[in-house]
């Protein structure tokens, strides 16, 4: 297993292509994709876990609140991705939010069900499922460890690291990573502000060992990135 399966704000089980009943003759009458606008919940903390999520286009957040009402972002999920899947493993009451993060995600809601009936007749994807459930676990725990243990640029310098192993293309010696996160997405995701991911962001450029848009992350140099 490579080392992308450390990070713990991207995931690396693609089942969308796999799992979606749009996918699947028998099923995919009976199934329609659900379409959502920016910042609209699609579901909430504590409503009844019903089903599996598969996101066909758009981006959506993953978190909670905190005792005192701030938010928490576990995880930042893409085209491809699914959510939701804790109700698998009992589950009753959704412990997380899940929220659209640009208009018009759609979204294919699968029974849980009809879940555990196409992983009773598919060993390989039943494998691919709860390696995903491991696979978020141990990030979560990653993220708990990082949060105690490291200062705010380690974090975001982990973070760039673990993005361009994820989604980085190599350009020669440089590597570039489209992203549509913003400096608040970052802060949210490293558990910092948005003003300081912005500082370390800039210190890093000035200093010449990364560039950025809001379309891209540049990092001159992985292995001089400190």
């Amino acid at each position: 297993m490579s080392d992308k399966t450390n990070l713990w704000y991207f995931e690396d089980v693609d089942l969308f292509n796999v799992l979606c009943p749009h996918k699947t003759v028998n099923m995919q009458e009976k199934h329609e994709f659900t379409t959502y606008n920016k910042n609209q919940f699609i579901y909430f903390t504590n409503e009844r876990a019903k089903y599996i999520y598969m996101i066909a286009e758009g981006r959506v957040k993953i978190g909670h609140y905190s005792e005192d009402g701030k938010e928490v972002v576990k995880a930042i999920l893409g085209a491809g991705e699914i959510f939701g899947e804790l109700a698998l493993t009992g589950e009753e009451k959704r412990a997380d939010f899940a929220q659209a993060m640009d208009d018009k995600t759609n979204v294919c809601p699968v029974s849980i069900d009809e879940m555990r009936g196409l992983m009773a007749d598919n060993q390989e994807l039943s494998f691919k499922i709860y390696k995903l459930i491991g696979l978020r676990i141990r990030k979560l725990e990653r993220k708990v460890e990082s949060l105690v243990f490291k200062d705010a640029r380690t974090r975001v310098i982990e973070f760039l690291k673990d993005a361009a192993a994820w989604k980085g293309k190599k350009v020669g010696f440089e590597t570039m990573i489209p992203t549509k996160l913003t400096h608040k997405d970052i802060a949210n995701l490293t558990g910092t502000s948005r003003q300081t991911v912005t500082t370390i962001l800039n210190e890093l450029k000035e200093a010449n060992l990364i560039n950025f848009d809001r379309r891209k992350i540049l990092i001159r140099d992985l292995d001089n990135l400190k």
